[in-house]
């Protein structure tokens, strides 16, 4: 009897976790200091073609995202909807509320879960807008590193797959990178491999960066093989160089618990070679990933055996919990590196991921070209190359068919574009429907030409800042919350002086505004003009401090701001409150400082951001002995950014270079330099 191909099934899956909590309803002006970036030095060394895409229209913000930074790490039973593919062979578990994350791949004969399978889900700060959680198979488009979306809804329906049977679709649009893309996953009958097939699409008319890798987290008691002998090796001290695999600085670096610190190892596969990457235990079983050949780069993460390696492994989920590494796959060499797709084109590709079973004498011997060879042997033995290319071409026509039964819904954002350019986007309908109240005063601007009057004391919502938006914005009445906008995306543009302009503007008319109070503080300390910095942050937050006055005086339990629910007054508070105290800090003004943190709400400074915060205060007040029983207490800076070193060195600060406790060491360099 023959078997059939995929089926889907709604379910839930109840896990620890901790809530995400609010966005920061304060717009990101400025880059955040990601991990992926390149200490200038190191770019002259570079393969031309690797220096010229490292430095093809580098990301300068976040905008029109916003931070996610308001989780904690108190975390309770939270049951959520999922989405599970299952043919003979696989069951595949898939998160469609955060960012279609697959969450367990099971090899259903062995009863073998295939990937690092997180236990909880807890929110740390590796994506580039912030909250990101490990464990399973994540896709990465946008601006770099973790994408946005790691911890946001995306759309999902089932749809045509190429042998008859249905696929799960997956599909959003990518504010960061202004472009739509998809990923369609099904599971041929009787396979022991799941396809995925990847368009990202570029409607405009002009070309724009692209940029796509996914991330696979894996037990980290494995060898990693990919078709490679050289990799470039890039660590924390964010140096790019070229090394042999395996062997490097004496040790065998394709063992992820070999590296002392957390490190990527970017292979470099020749245009000649089929593209893939295992991990593979110590009885040569594990998964294998491969691809066709528009997936170029593959790559392993490990978090290394120093201290601070594994303190990060611990702090992302439970302890007692096993170890992971990540293997990777994107459309360039290396991370740090962004591709140009054209107008009015598209990049798609086909992937899949499955159970390899090798001869663990020869995948874990010496001789590495004979360990890649059997791994890539079994691999073709178990999916030939041949078969994988004739499935993405027979893929390809199904990708623009309509999805029959929407099974999740994304964001409204992609329905508000389609609307604004009447785009034709075959198979990811961005439907009407999914407006909600963020996209409302922007649907309003595009339909009317007027942005929509601030009411009482609203939030405004995150600000759209590609050109066509922003010519909307400029020829819109110069009421403050539109002028306080078009600063906003003419910051992002590049023209500060006009984004200054437009932010006076806005204050003329209504004084302690304190949004734009808030934007013209940055635009202060980002001109070295620090003190009128400081100054503009304190007016901001007692702006913001006599709104919720009014509100409560007004018998208000609470506001949403009807220009995007990015969260109310107490929010907004606590986030200017710590933008506030770093600023007078930074000048010397403890004393106003610390008026501000005692005008925080006390469930604001129980915090551990906020608890970071009185230590440096308490330090700057020269108490030094309560600074450091603020660490003897015990705090958590729950939204601690990787590769930050904020915690260690204040403790360093504080007790003139005594050894950083467990508990505060996340450190994932050498602490003198260099790689080892």
């Amino acid at each position: 009897m023959p078997s059939t191909a995929t089926t889907v099934r709604r379910d839930r899956l109840t896990l620890p976790a901790a809530e995400l909590g609010p966005d920061n309803p304060l717009p990101p002006l400025c880059p955040v200091d990601a991990p992926q970036r390149l200490d200038s030095r190191s770019l002259a060394a570079l393969p031309r073609d690797m220096a010229r895409q490292i430095a093809y229209a580098p990301p300068e913000s976040l905008l029109p995202e916003r931070l996610r930074d308001g989780y904690e790490r108190d975390r309770r039973p939270v049951t959520l909807d999922t989405l599970v593919l299952e043919n003979t062979r696989l069951r595949v578990t898939v998160l469609p509320g955060l960012g279609g994350r697959v969450h367990s791949l099971l090899h259903k004969p062995t009863g073998r879960e295939l990937l690092y399978r997180n236990p909880v889900l807890q929110p740390a700060g590796f994506a580039v807008n912030g909250a990101w959680f490990s464990g399973g198979i994540e896709w990465n488009v946008g601006l770099g590193g973790h994408g946005a979306l790691a911890c946001a809804p995306v759309h999902a329906a089932l749809a045509p797959a190429p042998d008859g049977g249905v696929l799960l679709r997956l599909w959003e649009w990518e504010r960061v990178s202004d472009l739509p893309f998809q990923v369609d996953l099904w599971l041929p009958a009787d396979s022991d491999f799941l396809y995925a097939g990847v368009r990202i699409r570029n409607p405009h008319e002009h070309p724009a960066p692209a940029y796509w890798w996914t991330n696979i987290a894996v037990p980290e008691d494995r060898r990693v093989l990919a078709p490679a002998d050289a990799a470039w090796h890039f660590g924390y001290e964010r140096t790019l160089r070229r090394i042999p695999v395996p062997h490097s600085g004496g040790i065998d670096h394709t063992y992820p618990l070999n590296s002392e610190y957390p490190a990527d190892f970017f292979y470099e596969v020749t245009k000649a070679r089929r593209r893939w990457i295992a991990a593979l235990d110590e009885r040569g079983e594990g998964l294998v990933q491969t691809s066709t050949g528009v997936l170029r780069g593959r790559k392993a993460f490990v978090w290394g055996t120093g201290s601070g390696g594994r303190r990060w492994q611990e702090w992302l989920t439970e302890p007692g919990t096993g170890g992971y590494a990540e293997i990777q796959a994107g459309l360039a060499r290396t991370q740090l590196e962004r591709v140009r797709l054209e107008a009015e084109s598209e990049l798609s590709w086909l992937e899949a991921y499955g159970p390899l079973s090798a001869d663990p004498a020869a995948v874990h011997g010496d001789d590495w070209p004979a360990a890649r060879a059997e791994a890539e042997d079994r691999l073709e033995s178990a999916l030939p190359d041949e078969v994988l290319t004739a499935a993405y071409e027979s893929w390809l026509p199904y990708a623009d068919l309509e999805p029959d039964e929407v099974l999740a819904t994304g964001s409204g954002w992609g329905a508000l574009e389609v609307l604004r350019t009447a785009w034709k986007l075959p198979g990811t309908p961005f439907a009407e429907g999914t407006l909600g109240p963020e996209q409302e005063p922007w649907l309003t601007l595009l339909r009317s030409g007027a942005f929509p009057l601030r009411q009482g004391v609203d939030v405004p919502g995150p600000t759209l800042v590609a050109p066509h938006w922003r010519d909307l914005l400029e020829t819109a009445p110069a009421k403050p919350l539109a002028e306080y906008h078009l600063g906003v995306a003419q910051w992002h543009a590049g023209d500060r002086a006009q984004a200054v302009r437009s932010w006076e503007r806005s204050l003329a008319a209504a004084p302690a505004f304190w949004p734009s109070l808030r934007c013209l503080a940055v635009a202060d300390r980002e001109s070295g003009h620090h003190e009128r910095a400081a100054d503009r942050w304190a007016e901001a937050f007692e702006a913001v401090r006599q709104e919720r006055g009014a509100e409560d005086a007004a018998g208000a339990e609470g506001v949403t701001g009807a220009h995007g629910g990015a969260g109310d007054l107490a929010v907004v508070g606590a986030a200017l409150g710590h933008e506030t105290i770093e600023a007078l800090l930074a000048v010397g003004r403890t004393g106003t400082a610390r008026a501000v943190w005692q005008r925080l709400d006390p469930a604001t400074r129980a915090r551990g951001r906020f608890r970071l915060l009185d230590a440096r205060l308490l330090l700057a007040e020269g108490e030094r002995e309560a600074a450091r029983a603020v660490f003897d207490e015990g705090f958590e800076v729950a939204d601690l950014r990787e590769g930050a070193e904020a915690v260690g060195e204040l403790w360093s600060r504080i007790t003139d270079g005594e050894p950083v406790p467990w508990r505060y060491d996340f450190r994932m360099r050498p602490p003198t330099g260099g790689d080892r």
